[in-house]
């Protein structure tokens, strides 16, 4: 089925490749923040310290992408665009509170769909921050060639969707003709001499192996050395997955401590909101319950796993959106 989407959006033709392989989420689970649907003490995360901050500079994207958990899109602006004078309002209360953050990280949307974001890459390592960029390295990026060819290069990273090292498969889930174009921007950003990632997803049947010698020969074909690979899981909320229990940690010989929400956060701003709030993290930016407040004090109080997505992306899949 061909979607019909803006003007400059890339239509989507084929079925998603990308899928998990489960019945349905069973509705009586991740109803109830302190217990499972079996009456078992529902695992919780404490924030260790927060370590790494998120940003997302508004759900605005050049794309529509199939399996976004975001929902970002041409049209979708339920997290609208934060300001360079929001930014500095979290920045100056690190300062302030002498908080361990040593990350910052850009999500959206596309972040270069934000006019305001070449200044506060800027700002941020201004700052003295570590910086991480996720960004689709299309139309939006390019568009600001000038201002982010006069960033430092040091302490920044651009983190760019492949979402697989073959065309066919990555343009299912984006758009015909999107492959080309995240390359030609690859190219350019390892051109400009950024220290560039890909964050890729895993295709069922294909292990990790296959993946990474996949994109090792996609760049070698390019003339550039593999960047750092992630592959993440998919995320599929109406897919059944267990509930995480405090007993989990010891059955699965996982940490809480390792978990994205013991040492992140996420700054979003809400359409017609007086001011930004701060989220959980980067995956669940529409459920109410994983909004802890406006200010990083505010939300420094732990955390229950009470979503899907907490428990195959984070505990079961061992992912975190951090560098």
């Amino acid at each position: 089925m061909r979607a019909t989407l803006h003007p400059g959006a890339f239509a989507i033709t084929a079925a998603s490749p990308f899928a998990v392989g489960a019945k349905p989420l069973d509705p009586a689970k991740f109803r109830d923040p302190l217990l499972t649907a079996k009456g078992e003490a529902r695992a919780s995360v404490t924030l260790g310290g927060l370590t790494t901050l998120w940003f997302n500079t508004g759900t605005l994207c050049n794309l529509a992408c199939r399996g976004c958990y975001i929902e970002s899109s041409p049209t979708n602006d339920a997290l609208v665009y934060l300001t360079l004078a929001d930014l500095t309002l979290y920045l100056d209360e690190i300062a302030r509170d002498g908080l361990p953050v040593r990350e910052i990280g850009f999500t959206g949307g596309e972040p270069f769909m934000n006019r305001d974001f070449p200044a506060m890459i800027a700002l941020v390592q201004q700052r003295g921050f570590d910086v991480l960029v996720l960004t689709n390295a299309m139309r939006p990026l390019r568009r600001f060639e000038a201002e982010v060819g006069k960033l430092s290069r040091e302490r920044l990273t651009f983190r760019i969707s492949l979402d697989h090292f073959s065309a066919a498969i990555h343009d299912a889930e984006r758009g015909d003709g999107s492959f080309a174009i995240a390359l030609d921007g690859i190219r350019w950003l390892a051109g400009q001499g950024f220290a560039i990632a890909i964050a890729g997803r895993h295709l069922a049947g294909e292990s990790e192996a296959a993946a990474t010698a996949g994109y090792a020969a996609l760049f070698a074909g390019q003339g550039l050395p593999c960047p750092p690979l992630v592959l993440f899981p998919e995320m599929d909320a109406s897919a059944d997955v267990p509930e995480i229990t405090t007993a989990c940690w010891g059955i699965l010989d996982v940490s809480p401590a390792s978990i994205m929400c013991a040492s992140s956060r996420m700054v979003v701003r809400r359409r017609g909101a007086d001011r930004p709030a701060v989220l959980a993290c980067t995956l669940l930016a529409y459920d109410p319950q994983f909004e802890l407040g406006t200010t990083l004090a505010e939300a420094s109080r732990p955390v229950a796993l009470n979503h899907p997505h907490c428990a195959r992306f984070c505990v079961l899949g061992g992912a975190s959106c951090s560098g």
